[in-house]
């Protein structure tokens, strides 16, 4: 189970084919934060005889992991790596421990290992409990994903969060909120992306510009083709804006401050509703041998929009040449 599941922290040795892929997917939502992540940041143990726990690496007394109060002395020890119960010995029933230093300690580290003494001495360790883990975000010490959900909100998830706020507010169809949350997440199968998952490619070249490769970024804000489908937007709009070259600045740029909160999530909604009709033209390019052409890209975003206020605002009575989604 171990070995499958990845429970233990030597899973990246685990051979490939004994391991879950569904679990192992998982793992790596919950390590995005680079180091351990943001789920194992988490999780801590309850000390039993200390077989499971990592001396230095796990948090298993006190809120934070002995590595990173000690740093100085975690880069002198010998017993990085190994398990509580590794790091001392049972004489007479009563627990002592043995640390072991790569040479002896400087007089200006004494007192950092005097305070390590001290730390470590509030943890009791036992003969027969075997270590727990614990969810240090719940009181109880159980996981719950409402808990799991909070962790998430509150961390920091980089600067561009409301976006994505903004983004499950919008104004159009499921699937085209799921399409604009991967392109802003930039995890579209574009043709660069699906290079580096190491898809067998005959070209990363643009599908439709046929001259740069073909990023998230590329396709959807400097293609010439997606350059002339945004100028058409603007147009229609009939204001002035500045073409981002990030698409989380670009999507948050559709803001109009004359307009209130509900026309501008109408606007957000037509960003959302071409970045669909961009990704499905595309796809009729390369699977359809289709032609590329900017007018029908825009005008089909323009109908998504149109069939889904007609459907879900009241007395909106305009038909589809007649309609202007600003009011």
């Amino acid at each position: 189970m171990d070995l499958k599941y990845g429970l233990e922290h030597n899973v990246a040795q685990t051979p490939l084919k004994l391991q879950s892929w569904r679990w192992r997917d998982l793992l790596n939502v919950c390590r995005e934060r680079g180091r351990d992540g943001w789920f194992q940041e988490e999780v801590g143990w309850k000390l039993g005889r200390g077989g499971k726990a990592r001396f230095w690496e796990d948090v298993w007394v006190g809120n934070v992991n002995l590595k990173s109060l000690f740093l100085r002395l975690f880069f002198l020890s010998l017993n990085q790596g190994q398990k509580v119960e590794e790091v001392g010995v049972w004489e007479e029933s009563v627990w002592r421990w043995t640390l072991r230093w790569r040479r002896v300690r400087f007089e200006w580290e004494i007192p950092l290992e005097t305070g390590l003494g001290i730390h470590i001495s509030r943890a009791t360790v036992t003969k027969d409990n075997k270590d727990d883990q614990v969810w240090r975000s719940d009181e109880s010490g159980n996981f719950t994903v409402s808990s799991a959900y909070e962790c998430l909100v509150k961390a920091d998830r980089g600067p561009h969060i409301a976006a994505f706020k903004y983004l499950w507010k919008i104004k159009t169809f499921p699937n085209v909120m799921i399409t604009s949350w991967r392109v802003l997440l930039g995890r579209v199968p574009t043709r660069e992306c699906l290079s580096k998952k190491g898809v067998t490619l005959n070209t990363i070249v643009c599908a439709l510009c046929q001259s740069k490769e073909e990023s998230c970024q590329h396709l959807f804000l400097e293609c010439k083709h997606a350059l002339s489908v945004w100028a058409l937007c603007y147009r229609w709009i009939g204001i002035l804006f500045v073409q981002h070259n990030d698409l989380i600045t670009h999507f948050e740029s559709f803001h109009l401050i004359q307009s209130s909160n509900k026309q501008n999530l109408v606007w957000k909604g037509v960003w959302a509703n071409i970045v669909r009709c961009m990704w499905e033209h595309k796809n009729s390019v390369v699977f359809n041998q289709g032609v590329v052409d900017v007018e029908e890209v825009f005008q089909n975003a323009q109908l998504k929009s149109w069939l889904w206020i007609k459907h879900k605002a009241l007395n909106f009575n305009y038909s589809f040449a007649e309609s202007n989604v600003v009011h």
